[in-house]
């Protein structure tokens, strides 16, 4: 039975598919490595393209994708319409991304094992803090350690964190967690602008 791209996009929301392909890829899970930059994307903005960009550039090779969860961790999922939406913004400028219905990182590295994901120091900081796995350091170790073993590593970024730019080597990573985190130097990608304070300029033009 064949599907139209909105009962796809129902089936994902609803758990039946773990993700979608924009533009569709038959080899995707055959693919070289995965170099993944995951959020939200409202909107996609020159930050992210760099971000992927020179973090492509880093590793020397690999495929540069875009994802997005249509699951939220801490919001509603996204509709049909909104997902559609922010597609838009990848076609428009050429790029790939997979929506998926992951909204944790330990279950993107489940669904794409041996991915590099691209994060920002601000998600860095939540990754590694005991607060988001119950308090317990036990457990955040644990679940690093699982998402270290299917050969998913973290290249990070710096972001301002609380109103200060910060970079990896500001953190306390775990010893045994410090191999599957790589750094993006400052000179090599910086920039302070955030999704939101884009949406906020333009609401008050």
């Amino acid at each position: 039975m064949q599907f139209d791209e909105d009962q796809e996009l129902e089936q994902l929301i609803n758990g039946q598919i773990c993700f979608k392909v924009y533009p569709f890829l038959s080899d995707m899970s055959k693919a070289e490595r995965k170099i993944i930059l995951s959020g939200s994307f409202n909107p996609l903005h020159a930050g992210h393209l760099k971000l992927l960009e020179v973090a492509t550039s880093i590793l020397g090779e690999g495929y540069p994708c875009f994802e997005l969860s249509a699951e939220n961790a801490d919001k509603p999922p996204l509709t049909v319409s909104q997902i559609k939406q922010r597609v838009r913004q990848f076609e428009n400028v050429g790029k790939k991304v997979i929506i998926s219905n992951q909204p944790y990182f330990y279950r993107k590295a489940e669904l794409f094992p041996g991915s590099a994901f691209v994060i920002g120091a601000d998600t860095a900081v939540r990754l590694i803090n005991p607060k988001y796995y119950g308090g317990n350091r036990e457990r955040m170790v644990e679940i690093l350690s699982a998402c270290k073993s299917t050969g998913c590593i973290f290249l990070v970024g710096g972001r301002n964190v609380d109103g200060e730019f910060k970079v990896l080597d500001d953190f306390d990573i775990p010893a045994e967690l410090k191999d599957m985190f790589l750094s993006i130097p400052a000179e090599k990608f910086r920039m302070d602008i955030s999704s939101t304070e884009i949406r906020g300029s333009q609401g008050s033009l």
